[in-house]
């Protein structure tokens, strides 16, 4: 449990993962789940180690 609370963002960068596995690795058809990602950094002030990743794939969002 503690490390839950510690990471609480690892469950959205895994589905993030699962997500890209399906799609050949095709960020666009994984957006909604990189946006759950974004939120959740938003949340937790970016202090979940798995929020550096998410400025990257934001980055790979068509505007």
């Amino acid at each position: 449990m503690a490390q839950q609370i510690k990471e609480p963002c690892k469950k959205y960068a895994c589905d993030i993962q699962a997500c890209l596995s399906k799609n050949n690795f095709d960020s666009r058809k994984c957006l909604n789940v990189i946006e759950l990602l974004q939120s959740c950094c938003e949340k937790c002030s970016y202090k979940s180690t798995h929020c550096a990743s998410v400025s990257g794939l934001l980055n790979q969002k068509p505007k």
